[in-house]
C-alpha cells in the first residue's frame, strides 16, 4: 500500500530496451512537497527513469506509485496528477503569452471559469502581467522559461517534473527560476529536478546520483559532504602543467579535478609526501596546500570513481 508521506515510490525499477538496460534495479522514495534531485552523466537513466514516472513508458521490471498510481497499471491516471517541463519548454512560439495559458489550461479538465481564473494566477506568479500579449517568439528566454512553467501547472499537479529547467540562461534568471520552485515547493508541490548545476543541487531538499542506470547514492547535500573524502587543495606556479601532471599519477593518488587556478586532489592515502615529491620532479613549484571539505562535485567525481562503481 502506497505511504501517505510519499509522493514518488520505486521498489527495483528497471527498464530495458532488448538487450540494453537503461535503468537497473533502482529504489527510492520522494516526500510529499519535497525538492528532489536527480544527477548524472549523459546516457544515464535519468530522462528514462522520468519517462517511466511519468507514465510514458512502462517498466520492465520492478515496481513504483506516483501519488499512489502504480506505474504500468495507472498510467493515465498518473498523468492527470503531474506536471512536465523540459528544457525545450514546448511552447507555441506563435501564440501569445496568454494564448499559451489559454492553450494548455484547455487540456484538462478544467471549468471555463476556473481557466480564467488560474489564467491570471498563473501571470502574477510568473510576472508575465505586463507581457501577456506578446507573442511568445519574441520573448527572452528567461520569461519563456517562466511561462512554461506556469503552463505546466495549470492543473494543479501534486507532482512536478523538471528536465534541465535552466539549461541555456543565466545565473540571475536561474536563481529567480529557482525562487519559484521554492515557493511550489511550501505550497505542497513535490518537484522532481534534474540538472547539472552544482549550486542548484545545492538547494534540494536531497540527491540522488545515478549512473550507467544504477542509483549509486540518495542523501541531502549536507550529508553527501560530510561522507566523502577530505579534500587536498593546492596551488602551483604552473597550475596547468601541475594539473597534467597529477592526472597522469591518478593511480597512485587519487583523482584530481581543476577549481579555477586550484587543484583538489581526493587522496587515497594520508601520504601527502608522495604528491608533493611528483611535483618536484616534474619542475612544479607548490605554493600552498590545505585540506578542505569537498564540495558536492568532489564527492561525485569520488563516487563515479571506477573504485567506488
Amino acid at each position: 500500500m502506497p505511504s501517505l508521506d510519499y509522493s514518488v515510490e520505486v521498489k527495483n525499477l528497471s527498464m530495458k530496451f532488448g538487450d540494453f538496460t537503461a535503468v537497473d534495479d533502482i529504489s527510492f522514495e520522494v516526500r510529499r512537497g519535497e525538492v528532489f534531485g536527480f544527477l548524472g552523466p549523459n546516457g544515464a537513466g535519468k530522462s528514462t527513469t522520468i519517462r517511466m514516472l511519468c507514465g510514458i513508458l512502462t517498466p520492465t521490471g520492478g515496481s513504483g506509485s506516483v501519488c499512489g498510481f502504480k506505474l504500468g497499471d495507472d498510467n493515465a491516471r498518473i498523468k492527470t496528477v503531474i506536471g512536465y517541463m523540459s528544457q525545450k519548454f514546448s511552447l507555441y512560439e506563435d501564440l501569445t503569452a496568454y494564448e499559451n495559458l489559454d492553450f494548455y489550461s484547455g487540456v484538462y479538465p478544467i471549468n471555463r471559469n476556473q481557466r480564467r481564473d488560474r489564467i491570471e494566477e498563473a501571470l502574477d506568479i510568473s510576472r508575465l502581467q505586463p507581457r501577456r500579449h506578446d507573442i511568445t517568439g519574441t520573448l527572452p528566454v528567461g520569461l519563456k522559461q517562466r511561462l512554461a512553467l506556469v503552463c505546466s501547472l495549470m492543473h494543479k499537479p501534486q507532482v512536478l517534473f523538471l528536465d534541465e529547467p535552466t539549461a541555456g540562461v543565466d545565473p540571475l534568471t536561474r536563481r529567480e527560476f529557482w525562487e519559484l520552485i521554492y515557493r511550489l515547493s511550501e505550497s505542497g508541490v513535490t518537484v522532481f529536478v534534474t540538472t547539472h548545476y552544482m549550486d542548484e543541487v545545492e538547494h534540494c531538499d536531497r540527491i540522488a546520483l545515478i549512473n550507467a542506470g544504477k542509483l549509486i547514492k540518495v542523501d541531502s547535500p549536507e550529508r553527501l559532504k560530510l561522507s566523502g573524502r577530505k579534500i587536498l587543495e593546492i596551488e602551483c606556479a604552473n597550475w596547468q602543467k601541475a594539473f597534467e601532471v597529477l592526472r597522469r599519477h591518478e593511480a597512485q593518488i587519487g583523482e584530481s579535478a581543476l577549481f579555477g587556478t586550484r587543484i583538489h586532489i581526493a587522496p587515497k592515502t594520508d601520504d601527502v609526501v608522495k604528491i608533493e615529491g611528483i611535483l618536484d620532479s616534474s619542475d612544479c613549484k607548490l605554493l600552498s596546500k590545505r585540506e578542505i571539505m569537498p564540495s558536492l562535485e568532489d564527492v561525485f567525481v569520488s563516487l563515479l570513481s571506477p573504485e567506488q562503481l
